[in-house]
């Protein structure tokens, strides 16, 4: 029989999950809506019906060694979401909880964002590194921070929300899901790009094939490729974008010094048009004794779901940890 861990990202569009080998081949993956479900107990049984189905479905039989999860605001230490900005439930959701209705395994919840960079040291361009930042760029903007080897979990397990630091304060700027106004992922997120898309055309009367779309029909996606084709407006929000992520990223180095960071997630497969105008901020914005010496690039696991990855390695390191292996899978304790 074959071993594997399930892996399990959920956003704030969609959810991933994939059954993952000890090697980080994914050997069966699928996905749900996020949104739709107006309570967790119903978008957990139809999560875990659906991985269900897909593991019957899998042409041998597998052994499945335990369940990460990575989740905006996931809790570590308790299993819980709590008050996640990005998500359609609010308060505090007891996860770990609800998925042990449908299973016995052990089951590991973590933030979203430090399963990509667990993702990034154990199976991307991270390997060897002790020192770095992953950015998540989707419908929010996550942090995940390893210092000396080790992910930053802080006392309460929610070290590292970078995307919830104030760049513009003040109650005329942009509001929060998490209740406040002028966070970093208000700006620079899908999300935000589009909110920047469209306060650049409200203050110009220059042309824009995406004029004619809607705000709830608008996708970054959208954006990307009108830029591609030329067009200014769409080309100056990710200028604006890129702009904004830079200097936040100098601030960054600042605080813990990283050998590199590392951009994942739906916005950074626009590629230049959001790396080239953040590495040019990101340079201008560093304070010299660190210039030249941060490298700044995408994941190396662009084509694979680093948070999945990374939360399948957690379960793993757990399996490992207690059926006589040394659990030294991540380094990360």
């Amino acid at each position: 029989m074959l071993q594997v861990a399930l892996g399990i990202d959920i956003g704030g569009t969609n959810t991933d999950f994939a059954f993952v080998d000890r090697q980080g081949h994914f050997l069966a993956e699928e996905s749900i809506s996020t949104v739709g479900f107006p309570e967790p107990d119903v978008y957990v049984a139809t999560l875990m019906d659906k991985i269900k189905l897909v593991k019957e479905q899998f042409s041998e039989p597998l052994e499945v060694v335990g369940i990460g999860i990575g989740a905006p605001m996931g809790n570590i230490n308790k299993g819980t979401i709590e008050y996640p900005a990005d998500l359609p439930w609010k308060g505090i959701i007891p996860l770990a909880d609800l998925v042990s209705k449908h299973t016995s395994l052990p089951i590991l919840v973590t933030n979203d964002a430090n399963a990509a960079a667990v993702g990034e040291m154990v199976y991307g361009n991270a390997k060897g590194m002790k020192n770095f930042v992953v950015i998540t760029l989707g419908t929010g903007l996550g942090s995940g921070i390893v210092v000396d080897g080790k992910l930053v979990y802080g006392q309460d397990g929610f070290a590292g929300e970078i995307g919830h630091t104030i760049v513009r304060p003040g109650r005329t700027n942009r509001e929060c899901g998490c209740g406040r106004m002028g966070c970093l992922e208000t700006y620079v997120s899908a999300t935000g790009l589009k909110r920047t898309l469209f306060k650049i055309m409200a203050d110009s009367i220059e042309g824009s094939e995406l004029r004619d779309i809607s705000f709830n029909e608008m996708t970054a996606l959208h954006i990307a490729e009108a830029a591609e084709r030329g067009d200014v407006l769409a080309i100056r929000a990710f200028d604006q974008t890129g702009e904004m992520l830079g200097l936040k990223l100098a601030d960054v180095v600042a605080h813990i010094n990283p050998e590199a960071i590392f951009l994942f997630g739906g916005l950074t497969l626009a590629k230049g048009l959001i790396l080239e105008p953040t590495i040019r901020s990101f340079e201008e914005n560093l304070l010299f004794v660190y210039r030249g010496k941060v490298k700044l690039m995408a994941s190396g696991l662009n084509s694979k779901n680093s948070a999945v990855l990374g939360a399948s390695a957690l379960a793993w390191e757990k399996y490992e940890k207690y059926n006589d292996g040394d659990g030294a899978l991540t380094g990360i304790e």
